[in-house]
C-alpha cells in the first residue's frame, strides 16, 4: 500500500494499493496449489452426495430400505428441495460473504453442509429426508458464492479461467466416486438393505471433516480486505506470499503493473448491488441468466433421471447404474480439465458459446437416436459422455463468467443471484418435470426431456456468442471497475 488516510477507521479510509496487480503477476506456486486443494475439494463432496442420491433412489423406494418413499420422490421432490435449498443458501450466504469476508463464510457453509449430510444418513421418515436434503443444499449454495469469489480473487489473471473451470469441474470426480461407491453400498451381500445408503452419506461427512481441516489454511481474499478497511492485513498477507514464492522460485518477482485508489467501506446495500448489476451492466446480466438457465436444464434433462432411464428402458439392475454414471461423470471432469486452458488462450467468447452450442446440438442428436430405438444402455451412456464433455466446460464457465464480470463489491451476491435465479428456473422445475417424463416409460416423454435441455443450452450459446465478455488474462479490476474506486481529478 503506497498511501492511506492515517487516521481513518476501518471501512472509512481512502487507500492507494497495488495488491490486485501484485496478486495477478505472481507465477504459479505451491501456495496456489494449496488454494486449489482447499477450495476445490468440496465440489468433490457435492458430486459424491448428489450422485449417491441419484443412484440410491431405486433402493430407497424398495421395501425394507427404512424409508417410506418412492423413487420419483427422491429424484423429483427431494432433488427439487435440494436445489431450492442451494438457491436460498446462495442468496443468504452470498450477502454475508460480501459483508464479512470469503474465509469466514466458506468455513461456515461447509459446516452447515456436513451437519445436514450427517442428519440425512439418520433419516427415519420421508419428511426428515426432505428437510435435510433442503438444508444440505442450503450449505452447498453458500459454498458456490464464497468459494467462486475467493478463487477469482486469489488466482492470477493468467490462470484464472482454467483454474476456475477445473475446480468447478472437480464436482465430477466426486460423481465418479459416488457412482462406484453406490455399487458397493447397494450390494446386499455386503451391507443390509437399510444400511448401505446411510453409510454412503456418512462417508461423505468423514471426507468433509478432512477438507475442513485443510481449508483452515486458505487465507482471506486480500482484495476483499483492502476494500473493507483491512488494508494492513492485505499488505501483510501479500508480502508474505511474495516472500514465499521468491524463495520457492529462487528469483525476485517483477514489479506490479499499477495501483488503484479505493475508498474503503464496510458493506454494500442490496439496492446498490441491483442498480449496478442491472443498471450499469444489463447485457452482462442477460448473459449470466442465459448461461445458468441453459446449463441447469441440460443437466437436469440428463442427470436427475439417469438411473430411472437405464432401469426403465434398458432393464439395468438398480445396483449397476453406478457403473454407467461413473463413465459420464468421467467425461464431465475431462471437459474442464482438457478444455480449460483454451478459455485463457482462445478466449471466453469463442469457448463459452462453442461449448454450449456443441453440447446442445449433440444432445439433440442423442434424443433422435433414442427416439429411433438405435441405442443400448452402453451406447446411450457413450453419447451422454460426449455431450457432457463439452457441457461441463460450458457449465463451469457460467460460474467463471458471473464471478469476474461484475465489480468486486458485488461479486459474491452476483454469483449467488445468478446461480439462484438460473438454477431455480432449471433446477427446481427441471427435476419435477423430468422425473415425470423419464419415469413414464414412454419413449417420447424422455425424448422431450432431452430436447428441452438441448434447446435451452443452444439458446444460451447464441446469447454468449453476442454478449460474452473478453475477460481472458485481464485483471478483475480492468473487467469491472470497483464501485469504491476513487476517480482521479484532472
Amino acid at each position: 500500500m503506497s498511501a492511506a488516510s492515517p487516521s481513518a477507521s476501518p471501512g472509512t479510509g481512502t487507500v492507494t494499493t497495488a495488491v490486485p496487480a501484485r496478486l495477478d503477476r505472481l507465477p504459479w506456486s505451491r501456495w496456489h496449489w494449496m488454494i486449489v486443494i482447499g477450495l476445490g475439494t468440496v465440489w468433490i463432496l457435492d458430486g459424491l452426495e448428489v450422485t449417491i442420491v441419484g443412484n440410491v433412489a431405486g433402493r430407497l423406494a424398495e421395501e425394507g430400505s427404512g424409508l417410506d418413499i418412492t423413487a420419483a420422490q427422491v429424484t423429483g421432490v427431494a432433488a427439487a428441495l435440494y436445489v431450492a435449498g442451494a438457491c436460498s443458501g446462495a442468496l443468504f450466504f452470498g450477502w454475508l460473504t460480501d459483508r464479512y469476508g470469503r474465509k469466514k463464510l466458506f468455513m461456515i457453509t461447509l459446516a452447515v453442509y456436513l451437519g445436514a449430510t450427517a442428519m440425512t444418513a439418520l433419516s427415519f421418515e420421508s419428511w426428515w429426508f426432505f428437510l435435510f436434503r433442503f438444508l444440505t443444499g442450503f450449505g452447498i449454495g453458500g459454498e458456490y458464492a464464497a468459494i467462486n469469489s475467493a478463487i477469482d480473487e486469489l488466482i492470477p489473471s493468467l490462470y484464472r479461467g482454467r483454474v476456475d473451470l477445473i475446480i468447478n469441474g472437480s464436482y465430477w470426480l466426486g460423481a465418479v466416486g459416488g457412482a462406484l461407491l453406490s455399487v458397493v453400498m447397494l450390494d446386499t451381500d455386503i451391507f443390509p438393505q437399510n444400511l448401505g445408503w446411510r453409510l454412503s452419506f456418512a462417508l461423505g461427512v468423514v471426507l468433509g471433516l478432512v477438507i475442513l481441516l485443510v481449508r483452515r489454511h486458505v487465507p482471506e481474499s486480500p482484495r476483499w480486505q483492502f476494500i473493507h478497511g483491512h488494508g494492513e492485513q492485505a499488505e501483510r498477507l501479500v508480502s508474505s506470499v511474495e516472500r514465499e514464492i521468491e524463495a520457492e522460485k529462487g528469483e525476485k518477482l517483477p514489479p506490479p503493473a499499477g495501483e488503484i485508489t479505493i475508498h474503503q467501506r464496510k458493506s454494500i446495500g442490496f439496492g446498490t448491488i441491483a442498480k449496478t448489476v442491472f443498471g450499469r451492466y444489463p447485457r452482462r446480466a442477460v448473459l449470466g441468466l442465459a448461461l445458468f438457465i441453459g446449463q441447469a436444464f441440460l443437466y437436469n434433462a440428463i442427470t436427475f433421471g439417469f438411473g430411472s432411464i437405464l432401469i426403465t428402458f434398458f432393464d439395468v439392475p438398480t445396483g449397476s447404474t453406478g457403473y454407467y454414471f461413473a463413465v459420464i461423470a468421467a467425461g464431465n471432469f475431462l471437459g474442464p480439465l482438457l478444455l480449460g486452458r483454451l478459455f485463457d488462450t482462445v478466449g471466453r467468447r469463442i469457448m463459452i458459446s462453442g461449448t454450449y452450442l456443441l453440447s446442445g446440438l449433440l444432445l439433440f442428436g442423442t434424443a433422435w437416436l433414442f427416439d429411433q430405438g438405435s441405442l443400448s444402455a452402453a451406447t446411450l451412456t457413450a453419447c451422454w459422455c460426449v455431450v457432457l464433455f463439452f457441457a461441463s466446460a460450458g457449465a463451469s464457465s457460467a460460474y467463471l463468467t458471473v464471478s469476474e464480470i461484475f465489480p468486486m463489491e458485488t461479486r459474491a451476491m452476483a454469483i449467488a443471484f445468478f446461480y439462484a435465479l438460473g438454477t431455480a428456473a432449471g433446477g427446481i422445475s427441471g427435476p419435477l418435470i423430468f422425473a415425470e417424463l423419464t419415469e413414464s416409460g414412454v419413449v417420447g416423454d424422455t425424448v422431450l426431456a432431452f430436447q428441452i435441455g438441448a434447446g435451452l443450452m443452444c439458446a444460451a450459446g447464441l446469447v454468449a456468442a453476442f454478449l460474452a465478455v473478453n475477460a481472458e488474462r485481464r485483471s478483475l479490476e480492468d473487467i469491472a471497475e470497483p464501485l469504491s474506486v476513487v476517480k482521479e481529478v484532472p
